[in-house]
């Protein structure tokens, strides 16, 4: 499966992912960076509205355990766990950018090997 990511959102990460300080690069920044390589960019306009892109609101379950999340993704510095807003460069971030509502993806998490389902995208 190859994530859709609109070119303001490539444009976007590619740039962040350039300017990070070596210091700073995580495990995540490498991944979100290889699946952009993968990604399929297209013209923002023709990016569905049940596609998780930046600023996107998001329920997604734990197939295994039940365990649902709500959260918005965001860039790292609008991220705030109390508001519910999750960073592109957080393991969940990177797993879910670029899928739809009703896609599952299996990806590593920090407690393992998980499978996400896309239960509700809301974009704006």
């Amino acid at each position: 499966m190859k994530p859709i990511i609109s070119n303001s959102d490539y444009s976007t990460l590619k740039s962040l992912i350039t300017n990070c300080p070596p210091h700073l690069k995580s495990r995540e920044i490498g991944q979100l960076a290889e699946e952009l390589d993968k990604a399929e960019i297209v013209d923002d306009k023709k990016v569905s509205d049940d596609i998780i892109k930046l600023n996107s609101q998001f329920e997604a379950e734990d197939i295994h355990t039940k365990k649902t999340w709500k959260f918005v993704l965001t860039l790292p510095s609008h991220a705030n766990l109390k508001d519910q807003k999750i960073s592109v460069f957080s393991p969940l971030g990177v797993a879910l950018i670029g899928f739809k509502k009703g896609m599952t993806i299996q990806w590593a998490l920090p407690g393992g090997l998980k499978k996400i389902k896309i239960l509700d995208v809301v974009n704006h």
